[in-house]
């Protein structure tokens, strides 16, 4: 098994930066992947970003890209999502994830971190 903590979030202001942090602990030898999902109120969950092992291949969602950058720091078990010129759009509960193959579904799933826009 494979627990994922996140931290990081709170409220930031419409065009602020905002780190999110997921710490992963556990089996964390056979992680793959890992990356962020988000839900705001009243819709449904959506893919935010992702990267490989070692951090080489990563994708986004275009509501992101250019904005949000993912990186991992293996060491520590660890994956960033730096946030950046931040929009009232991007307000929702953050949900780290890590997968255990190069495709296919995440298999675990952290508890959230909520992230406020103010504008």
């Amino acid at each position: 098994q494979v627990q994922l903590v996140e931290s990081g979030g709170g409220l930031v202001q419409a065009g602020g930066s905002l780190r999110l942090t997921c710490a992963a602990s556990g089996r964390t030898s056979s992680i793959y992947s890992m990356g962020w999902f988000r839900q705001a109120p009243g819709k449904h969950r959506e893919f935010v970003a992702a990267a490989s092992k070692t951090g080489g291949r990563t994708r986004y969602a275009d509501s992101v890209k250019g904005r949000f950058t993912i990186s991992r720091e293996n060491a520590k078990n660890t994956v960033y999502l730096q946030m950046t010129s931040v929009k009232p759009e991007d307000m929702a509960n953050y949900y780290c994830v890590a997968g255990l193959s190069t495709s296919g579904p995440f298999d675990f799933w952290g508890q959230g971190t909520q992230v406020t826009v103010s504008s």
